[in-house]
């Protein structure tokens, strides 16, 4: 026996997640109502669509700058689709600005982990293996606090592993993973680079993505 879905409800569920009203209709109706199933279960669907076209070219999109008032730092971002009809729907145009807008505040270094050299993983690994050396940990503990570390440096670093900006319950990528599920076409963060009033040139230095 299906249920009747508030309007509120529905609502609710859109602005968590972006999706349209008859999917989120669909999954509350499926959840009984319960809205944290149907924000998992609409995000399980989007990472599933994400994944089958991740391998799908992305040679398309937009260049998005940004500027923070008063101008002393500044964004630049290319995110890629498959077409240029896509490239200039609002979904993907928002996700743009909004992601320039995320990376002016996070400051990330990488786009992936697997963009961070081996030699910075390794130093960050020494020094967090010091750490627990030097608080007295037990010797077959440290692999694993290492670890622990390095996944709390990578969602620090790596604009994909970090808590979206406009949503901190969620991470970038699935943002990504979301527009990528709206719009039907793969889509790619390629290259950013965060400009900053008196900051050095190798600060500056674009990160890019290959495809």
């Amino acid at each position: 026996m299906s249920i009747e879905v508030p309007a509120t409800l529905v609502k609710e569920l859109r602005e968590k997640t972006g999706a349209g009203v008859l999917e989120c209709k669909r999954v509350l109706t499926e959840t009984g109502g319960n809205l944290e199933k149907a924000v998992v279960l609409l995000r399980e669907k989007g990472k599933v669509i994400a994944d089958k076209k991740s391998s799908r070219t992305a040679k398309e999109g937009l260049i998005h700058a940004y500027i923070h008032p008063p101008g002393k730092l500044g964004v630049l971002v290319e995110v890629n689709c498959e077409t240029d009809f896509v490239a200039r729907t609002a979904e993907f145009v928002t996700f743009a600005k909004d992601l320039a807008m995320h990376v002016a505040a996070y400051a990330p270094v990488y786009i992936r982990r697997e963009d961070v050299p081996s030699e910075v993983l390794e130093h960050e690994k020494a020094i967090y293996a010091a750490q627990a050396r030097n608080d007295g940990k037990p010797e077959k503990i440290i692999d694993r606090i290492v670890t622990g570390k390095l996944e709390k440096f990578f969602s620090e670093v790596c604009l994909l592993e970090q808590p979206f900006a406009k949503n901190p319950d969620v991470t970038v990528q699935h943002v990504l993973q979301e527009l990528i599920a709206k719009t039907g076409e793969n889509a790619v963060i390629r290259r950013f680079t965060r400009y900053k009033v008196g900051e050095s040139i190798e600060a500056q230095r674009p990160t890019e993505q290959t495809a």
